[in-house]
């Protein structure tokens, strides 16, 4: 088969980025010829996999109409992307809907009036109504249950034609970094007893980092370092012990620096920086708002605590987890957890959806043309 898939953007530590370099290497190495669909943002480089076509457009709506005038002979269109239409709609980037609805609950009335008239968010909406409620996308396939649920309560989508299919990472890069902890830990000027706190992330309003900060400010505990990657305005969120690192390319070494990974989210469809850190045997603090908690269990392979905004119980988990015999302890447990979602299952699995009939027919009602 040739499989064409789309992302629009591009970021260096971008988590769906991540995944789609491991899932086209995976449908490559599977014998399948892979083409990309892009903006001039995704560098040549970061796709050694086979084509690349270049839309023009930068916007939802008009990537959107630009890809929907295109040519192709691929057999199977998969989106990371809200489209107009495709034949199969990975929904990694989760229902918008439910964010603008969770966002309103922590966000003033005013920040919910900009939001209700931002072209933006009106644009991602209409794309998303045309694949779920207009059954744009033939088939969708999601990586968490949360998701699911919210597709088929916010638009209707028929549950028998989504397929939950769970993240996947290469265990063995994860697993095997920490034998450079050592050497990482020295990098990052970490003491032998300091206890490195984690956070992976870009968009951080979202994925809770203030809430972080000040659950770890709420230990009071001197040798409790917070570490954080990835992009976003360090001046908005400014504090003397906080150790801002920018988009970091290869986080592997981060994770094996590291004691305990947390990512507050307030809403995060399944996030891969925490299956990552899973992979490298570190205690997750999340919440249940992160599709991802779905795979662990509280108290056994981290702390799934039930909002961003409980800070005390943010606190209490950084707390349990900041005693090292705690962590060499579940390492073992966590490590086997982990296991279970090697990229290559989930390659595997995200094959079966794309050959299935549904999936490999040509694209819906001729909008982007097979030839």
């Amino acid at each position: 088969m040739k499989i064409g898939f789309v992302r629009r953007g591009f970021s260096p530590s971008g988590g769906a980025e991540n995944y789609l370099n491991r899932l086209a290497q995976g449908v490559a190495n599977a014998g399948h010829t892979v083409e990309l669909f892009t903006t001039g943002e995704w560098p040549k480089a970061a796709w050694p996999f086979g084509a690349v076509r270049r839309l023009r457009a930068i916007s939802p709506i008009a990537f959107a109409d630009e890809l929907d005038g295109l040519t192709t002979s691929c057999d199977c269109l998969m989106s990371l992307e809200r489209v107009w239409h495709c034949d199969v709609y990975r929904a990694g980037d989760g229902v918008h809907r439910a964010w603008l609805e969770r966002r309103a609950k922590f966000s003033g009335r005013l920040r919910g009036f900009v939001t209700a008239i931002n072209r933006k968010h009106t644009g991602i909406l209409h794309l998303e109504e045309a694949l779920f409620a207009q059954r744009g996308a033939n088939r969708v396939f999601t990586n968490s249950q949360m998701i699911k649920d919210e597709i088929v309560r916010f638009y209707g989508y028929p549950g028998e034609q989504i397929d939950l299919v769970y993240t996947g990472v290469p265990l063995a890069a994860f697993s095997n970094a920490r034998i450079h902890r050592a050497e990482q830990r020295r990098k990052l000027d970490l003491a032998e007893n300091d206890v490195a706190l984690l956070f992976v992330g870009s968009g951080w309003e979202r994925k809770g980092l203030r809430e972080a900060i000040l659950a770890a400010t709420a230990c009071a505990n001197s040798k409790l370092r917070l570490l954080v990657a990835g992009r976003g305005n360090p001046s908005r969120m400014r504090k003397a012990d906080v150790q801002y690192l920018g988009e970091v390319s290869d986080v592997a070494p981060l994770y094996s620096a590291a004691d305990i990974f947390i990512l507050p989210t307030f809403y995060d469809p399944f996030s891969n920086a925490c299956l990552e850190a899973l992979a490298s045997g570190l205690p997750v603090i999340t919440t249940e708002d992160n599709g991802f908690s779905e795979i662990i269990t509280n108290g056994i392979h981290g702390s799934v605590v039930d909002y961003a905004k409980n800070i005390e119980a943010l606190r209490d988990a950084i707390q349990f987890w900041s005693d090292a015999d705690v962590r060499e302890k579940a390492r073992p447990t966590i490590l086997e957890r982990a296991a279970q979602f090697d990229i290559a299952k989930n390659v595997e699995q995200t094959l079966r959806v794309l050959l299935q009939p549904a999936a490999s027919a040509a694209a819906v009602s001729g909008k982007i043309r097979n030839t």
